[in-house]
C-alpha cells in the first residue's frame, strides 16, 4: 500500500554507483556479489538467504542498465553463475554492433528490404 511522503522522517536520493566505481577492473562479479557491493558490503560477505533475495532484486535491473559498460563470462562450472564485470575500453571497442548488421537474425531493417 503506498505512503504519503509525510509518513517519513526524511527521503534521501536514489543514487547509485556507476560500474567503475563499483568493480576492481580485474575482477569478475556474480549477481549476488554485485548486489553485496551495491549495499556497500564486502562480495563475500556471509547474508542471510532473505536478504541474499532482496540484494539480488536489487543487483539485476542495475546490472541491465549499466550492460554497456559491463562484460559478461560464461560461467566457470556447468552448474555455476555467471559473471560480470567492468569492460575495458578493448572490450567495448570490440562489442558487435547488432542494431545495424542486417545479417543479424530478427533485425527489423533485414526483415523489410526482404519483403519489398
Amino acid at each position: 500500500m503506498p505512503e504519503p511522503k509525510s509518513a517519513f522522517d526524511a527521503t534521501y536520493p536514489c543514487d547509485f554507483y556507476e560500474p567503475a566505481e563499483l568493480f576492481e577492473p580485474d575482477q569478475m562479479y556474480t549477481i549476488p556479489e554485485i548486489g553485496r557491493l551495491l549495499q556497500g558490503v564486502e562480495p563475500d560477505a556471509e547474508v542471510d538467504p532473505d536478504t541474499e533475495a532482496v540484494l539480488v532484486d536489487w543487483a539485476v535491473p542495475w546490472v541491465m542498465v549499466h550492460a554497456e559498460d559491463m562484460v559478461v563470462a560464461e560461467p566457470l562450472h556447468d552448474d555455476g553463475p555467471g559473471y560480470y564485470g567492468l569492460a575495458t575500453e578493448e572490450e567495448s571497442d570490440a562489442a558487435p554492433d547488432t542494431d545495424s548488421d542486417p545479417d543479424v537474425e530478427g533485425d527489423a531493417t533485414a526483415d523489410a528490404d526482404e519483403s519489398a
